[in-house]
């Protein structure tokens, strides 16, 4: 696994582990602005970090493959 790659992985778990926080602060009531908010960020969050974990994998399997 190349220095790039993990740095993948890091970036992906740091944006998965926050969106996952932040969709979790939703368990409190609050008001309806930071529930959009926590929402919004939370779920694009969440969604970067499987998106780059799955990058990050295709590039790992490439890179073994070659």
């Amino acid at each position: 696994m190349s220095l790039s790659i993990a740095i993948m992985y890091a970036v992906a778990s740091i944006a998965a582990i926050t969106g996952l926080s932040l969709l979790l602060a939703l368990r409190r009531p609050s008001g309806p602005a930071r529930v959009y908010v926590f929402r919004m960020c939370g779920i694009m969050a969440l969604a970067l970090g499987v998106v780059l974990a799955m990058s990050a994998t295709a590039l790992w399997r490439t890179e073994q493959a070659a």
